[in-house]
């Protein structure tokens, strides 16, 4: 356990077949909070982080670790309170960084807009050079350079329902940006709180994807759009599988997000903002649930991550090395990720600073970190 002057530790607990599995690996893991970057590397079982936090008083909404070029590539969303939101990326895990000459994400002077953060950084799953980011005011934009600059994708900004988008307790950010390893065109993208929108056509048609995801807070709690959608994941073995955190629901779709079915009974709360799906094991996702909107704490005051195997039909609370106490730290949308790796390495930070790792798919958990700023999103992958 590390506290804000991070430092290594050693996984002395590991379960000795864990260890045989993950021992040859490097994992990085990219920790990004209301006051920088914090970046650890796990080596065989023992975890070393670099000792001082970089992009130092920035705000760190997004990062992406894309591991499919010759070099990993990280992609970092800061926002800087003088300068403002930039994305920076580095090909040598951390040790120097770039910022393009110009801004990489900016709206167009025609759009009437600017740029307030960029809440998601996503390479692409079946096109090796592109990235797309996703953006407060709500946006998507396109990259075919590896993250080096982004065009906007109008047919979305300008969707006919657009004007009736109302921003969430946290904005109105496009925060997430699901794409399909089999098909290119067909993108997936949930704002906050217009809901889930589709494209099958690489983005020049969107239509909203929200049939049986409720909006509790509307007059109409079943409308085409307008949900408070909070984050989407897909099923690795079943790709039109989809699974919702939803402000208020938990919610599974067979059909890649055409339709959705509730899966939330048997967790203590179906608010949560994060949601993600095993790397490897079809049927297995895991969620972080929260007291309520107007009570934003670990349900029932507990620090547990649940987990299903079976696709939502039921769920089982995983907190074993977790605090035992009343607990305090909320995870947001994304600030729990996995690594990659098989068993897999599973991850989360809260806004208390903490940061907690499972090497075992979730069976058993220790923290790495402590004290730090708010953690805003982490990001972990087995490097090559």
């Amino acid at each position: 356990m590390v506290g804000c002057r991070l430092a290594g530790v050693r996984n002395e607990d590991v379960d000795e077949d864990v260890a045989e599995v993950i021992g040859m690996s490097e994992v990085l893991l990219a920790v990004g909070t209301r006051k920088g970057l914090f970046i650890g590397r796990r080596r065989g079982t023992d975890w070393e982080f670099d000792e001082s936090p970089y992009f130092n008083a920035q705000a760190v909404y997004s990062v992406a670790v894309d591991t499919r070029g010759p070099a990993p590539r990280l992609l970092v969303g800061g926002d800087s309170a003088h300068w403002g939101p930039s994305v920076f990326h580095s090909d040598d895990l951390g040790r120097t960084w770039t910022e393009p000459a110009r801004p990489a994400v900016k709206f167009p002077r025609d759009t009437g807009a600017s740029l307030e953060r960029v809440w998601q950084l996503h390479p692409a799953a079946a096109e090796p050079d592109v990235v797309y980011a996703g953006t407060e005011p709500a946006a998507l934009y396109r990259s075919e350079d590896r993250g080096e600059t982004f065009d906007l994708v109008r047919p979305l900004w300008e969707h006919p329902t657009r004007s009736r988008w109302v921003p969430g307790g946290g904005g109105e950010g496009l925060h997430t940006v699901l794409t399909d390893e089999r098909d290119p065109r067909a993108v997936t993208v949930a704002v906050s709180t217009a809901g889930v929108f589709r494209t099958l056509d690489g983005g020049s048609n969107w239509a909203p994807s929200n049939s049986g995801v409720s909006a509790v807070f509307l007059p109409d709690p079943n409308p085409e759009f307008g949900q408070c959608v909070h984050k989407v994941a897909r099923d690795t073995v079943t790709p039109d599988r989809l699974y919702l955190q939803n402000h208020w629901g938990v919610y599974r779709s067979d059909d890649a997000g055409a339709h959705w079915t509730d899966i939330g009974a048997g967790l203590p709360s179906t608010f949560g903002f994060a949601v993600v799906a095993h790397p490897h094991r079809g049927d297995t996702a895991y969620v972080f649930p929260i007291n309520a909107d107007s009570d934003r704490v670990p349900a029932d005051r507990r620090c547990r991550v649940y987990r299903t195997t079976d696709a939502g039909r039921s769920w089982e609370p995983l907190g074993a090395g977790l605090p035992r106490g009343d607990h305090y730290g909320t995870v947001l949308r994304d600030a729990m990720c996995h690594d990659g790796a098989d068993p897999a390495g599973v991850y989360f930070g809260n806004r208390n600073g903490e940061v907690y790792a499972s090497a075992d798919d979730g069976d058993s958990w220790r923290q790495l970190a402590a004290h730090l700023p708010d953690v805003l999103c982490v990001r972990a992958a087995v490097l090559p």
